[in-house]
């Protein structure tokens, strides 16, 4: 078989075309510190590489999400940290101003302050976070929750949305809680039944806010005493709106002493006059901005056995308001935990991951090394050639 001296030419050239190839290829994995530049140099393992870059990605959404949620919950935790100082502050007001010691001018000058406190509310639950959505506006997050209406109450304007942010796989958490969770739906009186005096009472008779039973029987109870003659004892009977008459006429009245029918036990203390009426009804949700109200409305009273029953009724419901602030807070607190959990969890699984995304498509830099010197070495040795099989030409002899 003869060779050309083209066909030696055309044969050196690839082999030098080959050997720059595969330095080439070397010098970028180095360059890079990628073992697989392309899905060609190894298909199993770049799949494998996809998935897991993938997965990484979706983690760190995870963890952006996460960020957020705390955020908003964080901002959550403080506005009602403010809000509980707040209604320390109204039942201090509270208690000062059943002071019979104080004149009405001094209880005008605290209902001024209470009426400062429920702008206050106001302004602290039409809160707004670092995007300029309102906190507690459920999905409404663009509207203004809460407001003052004409008729002295208190309007809202949100829903009761809550969204729900995915934290880790098949893990979510609610990033904050609705006005109605937090201001609306709160149960007034003990937070199964409320007691109120009579709005044409003449006597004395102050009722407490009582307590229920696991007998209680959701009616609208009248309880009613009577005094024939200033000699008389005063006695009381019970009636239900629809369980009819639970304690009998001509009970006799003993001032303090517990009254007790149909799981209701309440004490009623000072003198009731002839047909004064007091009323025990089933609690009703009460929003908390109407309850810092009332005691506004209940120290500008002058008339003192109202006002007495009155501020009764409010600390009852602060009670109540103050429970569910802490319950709320309580469910924030136990989600910002879960989120400082799920966030270290991913943490972990990112580090993991990147171990693995290491292990398969990361450059063994020891070998590449070797590899590219000994690849150096071999396109020397190839130039070398090309230069001697050049000079094998016929030519050459023929000089």
């Amino acid at each position: 078989m003869r060779i050309s001296t083209s066909q030696m030419h055309f044969s050196a050239t690839n082999a030098l075309l080959d050997q720059q190839s595969k330095l080439s290829r070397t010098q970028l994995q180095v360059a890079t510190g990628r073992r697989i530049l392309t899905p060609a140099d190894d298909p199993v393992a770049s799949a494998t590489l996809l998935d897991l870059k993938q997965t990484r990605e979706l983690t760190e959404r995870f963890q952006l999400n996460a960020d957020a949620a705390r955020a908003r919950l964080a901002l959550e935790e403080s506005t009602l940290g403010a809000v509980s100082d707040a209604l320390v502050r109204v039942r201090e007001l509270a208690v000062q101003g059943n002071n019979d010691t104080l004149s009405d001018t001094d209880r005008r000058s605290l209902a001024q302050e209470v009426r400062q406190i429920v702008d206050q509310l106001l302004g602290l639950a039409n809160t707004r976070d670092n995007n300029g959505d309102y906190l507690f506006a459920g999905f409404q997050g663009n509207v203004r929750p809460f407001a003052a209406n004409n008729s002295g109450g208190f309007d809202y304007y949100g829903d009761d949305g809550t969204r729900m942010i995915a934290i880790g796989p098949g893990r979510e958490v609610q990033d904050t809680d609705s006005g109605t969770a937090v201001f609306r739906a709160i149960r007034n009186g003990n937070g199964t039944f409320t007691t109120a005096d009579g709005a044409g009472n003449t006597g004395t008779g102050i009722i407490d806010a009582g307590t229920a039973t696991p007998a209680f029987v959701p009616d609208t109870y009248t309880i009613t005493f009577t005094q024939a003659l200033p000699t008389d004892p005063v006695t009381y009977q019970v009636d239900g709106a629809v369980s009819g008459n639970v304690v009998p006429a001509g009970t006799p009245y003993v001032e303090g002493a517990e009254i007790s029918f149909n799981g209701v036990v309440v004490s009623i203390t000072g003198t009731p006059a002839d047909g004064d009426t007091f009323t025990v009804s089933p609690a009703a949700n009460q929003d908390l901005f109407t309850t810092v109200q009332n005691l506004a409305l209940a120290l500008e009273d002058t008339d003192p056995t109202a006002r007495h029953n009155a501020i009764n009724r409010v600390l009852a419901d602060l009670d109540q308001a103050e429970e569910n602030i802490t319950n709320v807070r309580t469910s924030v607190g136990a989600r910002l935990n879960a989120i400082d959990a799920q966030v270290r969890n991913n943490e972990d699984q990112i580090l993991a991951l990147d171990e693995t995304l290491s292990l398969i498509g990361d450059l063994d830099y020891a070998e590449a090394v070797s590899r590219l010197n000994l690849q150096l070495t071999g396109l020397q040795a190839a130039q070398q050639a090309f230069i001697r099989v050049q000079n094998l030409s016929l030519f050459n002899f023929l000089r």
